[in-house]
C-alpha cells in the first residue's frame, strides 16, 4: 500500500516553485547594472520584463490544459527548464551583447516558465486542502510575492561581486534546482482523499463542508456568466493594484511630499503587504467565504480611492496605498480557491489559467491609464476618480455574483429542476 504524502510538505514544495518564479518581480535590480555595462537604454531593457509579464498570464491560459492532462510534476519540470534556462540564458545574451537574445531568453522563455510554474501546483493544493483551500493557495501565492523580496538583495550583492552575466547564471541554475526539488515531491492526492478526522467530523455533524457549486470543464466554465463576473472583478482589481505599484514612488513624492528615501521605503513595505495580503486574505476567506472577501476588497478600495485625492497626512496616505496593494495580492490568492468553489476541481488549473489572462491585461491597462492621465493633466489626482468608477463597478459585480450563486444553489436544492446537465447544474438557466 502506497503511503499518503504529507500535505504540508506538498504545500512546501509548491512554495519552493512559487518562490523561484516570483523572483521575476526583482527585475528592477538588473536595470541599471545592465544599462551601465551594455549601454542599452532602460526602455530597451524593460521590454524583456514587459514580455515576461505578458506571457506569464497568456501562457497560464494556454498551458492550463497541459497542466490538467500531465499533472503538476511534469508541468513543474517543464517550468524549471523554461524559467531556469531563460534566466541563465539572459547571462549568455549579455556576454554576447545581444539585446534580441536577452528578450528571447529573459522575456520569452522565462515568461512561458512563469505562467506554467504559477498554475502547476495550485489545483493540486486545492485538492490536498479541502478544509482550508484559502490558506493553502494563500501560502503558495505568498511564496510568489516573497520571491522578489528574497531575490532583490541577493541579486544586488551577486552583481557587485561577480557581475551581471554571472549573477544570471548562478540564479538561473538555483531556480532550476529549486523548482525541480519542488516538482520531485508534489503530486495529487488519492481520489476522494480527506485529511484525517475530517470525514468523521462531517458524519457526526461537527463540521459542515460546503459543496462546490458545480464540477465543470474549462469549456463549460467559460460559458457561464459567473466566470465572466470573476474575470471582470479580477481585471479591475489587478489594474488598480498594478497602477498603484507602477507609480507609488513618484506619486507619493508629488502628492504628499514624501522624500525619495521615504518613497523607496514605502515601495518596500508595499511588497510586504502584497505578500502578506495574499496569505491573510486567503486565510480569512476560509471563514467568511470568497464572495464576501471580494466584496470587502472593492468596498475598501472605493473608500481608499475616494480619500486619496484629499489626503495631506503622510501616514494616512501610505496606509490607503497599502490597503489597495493588500487587496491586489489577496485577489490572486483567493482566485484559485474561488475557482474551486464555483467550478469544482475537475479542471481547476485550466479555468484558473483562463482567468489569469487578467494578469497580463491588467498589467497593461493599469499603467496605461495612469501614464496617459498624468501626461495629459500633469496630475495624478484624476487617476483616482477613474478608479473610483472602476472599483464601484467591480463592487456591484461582486454583489451580483453573490446573488447568482444563491440562485444556482436554490436550483440545485430543488427536486424539480429540469434540463439538468450530467454534473447536476442547470447550465441553460446559468447562461441566460
Amino acid at each position: 500500500m502506497t503511503k499518503t504524502k504529507n500535505r504540508w510538505l506538498i504545500a512546501l514544495a509548491a512554495i519552493a516553485i512559487q518562490l523561484s518564479i516570483g523572483a521575476a518581480y526583482a527585475y528592477s535590480v538588473y536595470t541599471t547594472p545592465i544599462s551601465n555595462e551594455m549601454g542599452w537604454t532602460a526602455k530597451e531593457i524593460t521590454y524583456a520584463f514587459t514580455i515576461m509579464m505578458a506571457l506569464g498570464g497568456i501562457s497560464a491560459a494556454f498551458f492550463g490544459g497541459f497542466v490538467e492532462k500531465n499533472g503538476p510534476r511534469k508541468s513543474a519540470i517543464l517550468a524549471a527548464f523554461l524559467f531556469g534556462f531563460g534566466q541563465a540564458g539572459a547571462g549568455f545574451a549579455i556576454q554576447l551583447d545581444s539585446l534580441v537574445m536577452f528578450l528571447l531568453t529573459y522575456g520569452l522563455l522565462s515568461g512561458l516558465g512563469l505562467g506554467i510554474g504559477y498554475i502547476a501546483p495550485i489545483s493540486t493544493l486545492v485538492k490536498w486542502f479541502p478544509d482550508r483551500r484559502g490558506l493553502a493557495t494563500g501560502m503558495a501565492v505568498m511564496g510568489f510575492g516573497a520571491g522578489a523580496l528574497i531575490t532583490a538583495p541577493v541579486a544586488a550583492n551577486l552583481i557587485g561581486l561577480f557581475g551581471v552575466s554571472s549573477t544570471f547564471y548562478m540564479l538561473g541554475i538555483s531556480y532550476f534546482i529549486l523548482i525541480l526539488i519542488g516538482a520531485s515531491y508534489i503530486a495529487p492526492p488519492p481520489a476522494s482523499w480527506m485529511p484525517q478526522g475530517m470525514q468523521q467530523a462531517i458524519d457526526s455533524g461537527k463540521k459542515v463542508m460546503k459543496k462546490d457549486l458545480a464540477q465543470l470543464t474549462a469549456k463549460e466554465a467559460v460559458k457561464t456568466r459567473r466566470f465572466w463576473m470573476v474575470w471582470s472583478m479580477m481585471l479591475i482589481n489587478v489594474s488598480a493594484g498594478i497602477m498603484i505599484i507602477s507609480v507609488a514612488s513618484p506619486m507619493s513624492q508629488e502628492l504628499i511630499g514624501l522624500s525619495a528615501a521615504g518613497a523607496a521605503t514605502l515601495v518596500g513595505v508595499m511588497g510586504i503587504f502584497n505578500g502578506g495580503g495574499r496569505l491573510g486574505w486567503a486565510a480569512i476567506s476560509d471563514y467568511i467565504g470568497r464572495p464576501t472577501v471580494f466584496t470587502i476588497f472593492f468596498g475598501l478600495q472605493i473608500i481608499a480611492f475616494t480619500m486619496l485625492p484629499n489626503i495631506t497626512n503622510v501616514l494616512i496616505f501610505q496606509v490607503l496605498i497599502l490597503v489597495i496593494v493588500s487587496c491586489y495580492g489577496g485577489g490572486f490568492s483567493n482566485l484559485p480557491a474561488f475557482v474551486g468553489d464555483l467550478f469544482g476541481t475537475k479542471q481547476l488549473g485550466a479555468i484558473h489559467g483562463f482567468l489569469l489572462t487578467t494578469w497580463s491585461l491588467g498589467g497593461i491597462i493599469g499603467p496605461a491609464i495612469v501614464s496617459q492621465i498624468r501626461e495629459r493633466t500633469n496630475s495624478y489626482e484624476p487617476v483616482f476618480y477613474v478608479f473610483i468608477v472602476l472599483v464601484s463597478i467591480a463592487f456591484l459585480i461582486s454583489l451580483l455574483i453573490r446573488w447568482d450563486i444563491k440562485r444556482i444553489e436554490g436550483n440545485l436544492k430543488s427536486e424539480n429542476v429540469k434540463d439538468v446537465s450530467p454534473n447536476g447544474l442547470n447550465l441553460q438557466s446559468d447562461n441566460n
